[in-house]
């Protein structure tokens, strides 16, 4: 009984501080805001007439804004101060109102309605939904709250040009031999490309990259179906592989490159629908067949043996990077690894020559001197560039192998930067290359989500594979592929897809929320 008596009275005593301290901050509101217009305007004795000319202006904006349904008006706090000071101080207010000078009614009317105006479209700012729907903006620097990776940017300027000095270089000569003294012809050719890559990069990193979510689906067909067109007669054939779609009689189109684009866009929309599900053997394999199909097609119908392991090879490490165990990957690597040198030593090593074209690039891979004018002219031809450069090179334009080593331009164009360049020259290309490997591993780490961090992990396993693999090539370390050097090598189709690409890292870059210093 002394026990309910005392719980009774500790919840009084609790229920009238709580009410004293409404009471106490009610009043402070209260005064705050009647004094808060006189102090404004500088009138001394207005406080009566302020309180009754906000009063009847708040009644009023009451029944202009009432909202609907809720039985009270939008701006029931303010008004129901001013009406507790009115019913107090009614006497007082009327009886200082006649007489009064030096307030202009209508002034203070307005200015309060601007002001109750501009605090609801605060409060409308203030209520944004919890996702930003997608949005083209036209600004370069904020969007949200992060700006563009100006590392990044810099670095693919820099290989822009630099990859164009070397290009004239290479192929000047080649240029007035073929066409008719005009050792500009590549130069020109390729800085029209590099303009119109650059133009579509701005382009793309102003969209919001999940935007491309919508087109993922859209974007793996229409990579599909292109390949299937290389079997149509507007494939076109050369050195015995068709890897091109004629477009026109000058424009040509490779359909390898877009199914680099196209996995790096749809592997990761895959991921996210997939969700937890990754994590399972069946949803390892799901993702690992998407990439092997197309890889595969490119393989058989192309005979690209180069881009079928770039695909493969994003594919692979993209379910790498979300599956939770190392070790399948790691045994399954191994098990590929050795079975492929159990293939080239005991089946290959015995063979001089055969019909298949892959076999013997193998073969001269095996003995590169033996078949130096035949199957390796081409790989012997750019090691000898590469072992003449010495550490600071002939000097720019004065290579003498780009004159008789087959695609200079092309495959071997690192080779020529050995010749001309040195040892040092390469040690600046391999900075530049690490450099934005690096920015695209920090944008990947700190992307705003999932899809923006795996998009340019696949960016950057395509450029560090690509990159790997044409050193490989021309240093002979693997058989030769027919592989292109990101940002040096010519070629338009790979040129403006990889340009591409580099907008879609910008654009996930303007994602992320930089610290501010």
């Amino acid at each position: 009984m002394v026990f309910a008596q005392k719980k009774r009275a500790r919840k009084s005593r609790s229920r009238r501080a709580r009410e004293e301290m409404q009471s106490r901050s009610r009043r402070a509101r209260e005064r705050q805001y009647a004094y808060e217009p006189a102090r404004r305007y500088g009138s001394d004795n207005s406080y009566s007439q302020l309180e009754s000319y906000g009063t009847n202006f708040m009644r009023s904006m009451n029944e202009r804004y009432a909202v609907q349904g809720s039985g009270r008006s939008a701006y029931a706090r303010p008004y129901s101060a001013v009406r507790a000071r009115e019913e107090a101080y009614s006497a007082q207010r009327r009886s200082r109102q006649d007489g009064r000078r030096g307030y202009d009614r209508r002034e203070y009317e307005e200015s309060y309605e601007e002001e109750w105006l501009e605090e609801q479209r605060r409060r409308r700012r203030r209520a944004k939904p919890a996702r930003r729907p997608f949005r083209f903006t036209l600004s370069w620097r904020k969007v949200g709250n992060g700006c563009c990776d100006y590392n990044l940017l810099a670095v693919i300027l820099f290989l822009i040009c630099f990859g164009l000095i070397m290009l004239y270089s290479t192929t000047y000569y080649l240029s007035q031999v073929e066409h008719e003294g005009n050792s500009f012809y590549y130069l020109q050719k390729q800085g029209l490309i590099s303009l119109g890559g650059l133009v579509l990069m701005y382009i793309i990193s102003k969209i919001d990259y999940r935007f491309w979510k919508r087109l993922a689906g859209l974007g793996y067909l229409a990579a599909v179906v292109s390949v299937l067109l290389l079997l149509t007669p507007l494939g076109i054939e050369s050195n015995g592989a068709t890897r091109w779609i004629g477009v026109t009689e000058t424009l040509s189109f490779q359909p390898a490159e877009l199914c680099k684009i196209a996995l790096i866009v749809f592997i990761p929309y895959a991921v996210v629908k997939i969700g937890r599900g990754v994590r399972s053997v069946k949803g390892t394999m799901f993702l690992l067949v998407l990439g092997g199909f197309v890889s595969g097609l490119i393989l058989i119908i192309s005979r690209n043996l180069s881009s079928a392991i770039i695909l493969m090879g994003i594919t692979v490490i993209l379910v790498y990077i979300v599956h939770p165990k190392t070790w399948p990957f790691l045994a399954a690597g191994g098990a590929g690894l050795a079975a492929v040198w159990a293939f080239i030593h005991f089946v290959v090593s015995n063979m001089d020559t055969s019909e298949n074209y892959r076999l013997r690039r193998i073969i001269g891979w095996l003995n590169p001197e033996e078949y130096a004018s035949d199957f390796t002219y081409q790989t012997m031809q750019a090691l000898y560039a590469i072992g003449s450069g010495g550490l600071f090179g002939k000097g720019l334009g004065n290579s003498a192998q780009k004159m008789i080593l087959p695609e200079a331009q092309n495959d071997m164009i690192f080779s020529i930067i050995c010749e001309e360049l040195g040892i040092f020259g390469v040690a600046i290309v391999l900075l530049l290359f690490s450099i934005l490997l690096y920015r695209l591993m920090f944008i990947a780490r700190n992307a705003a989500d999932l899809y923006g961090s795996l998009m340019v992990t696949g960016i950057f396993a395509h450029i560090a594979i690509q990159v790997v693999l044409n050193i490989a090539v021309v240093t002979n370390v693997i058989p030769n592929t027919g592989i292109t050097l990101p940002f040096f090598s010519a070629g338009g189709t790979s040129s403006v897809f990889l340009m591409a690409e580099m907008g879609l890292a910008l654009s996930v870059s303007r994602r992320i929320e930089w610290k501010k210093e």
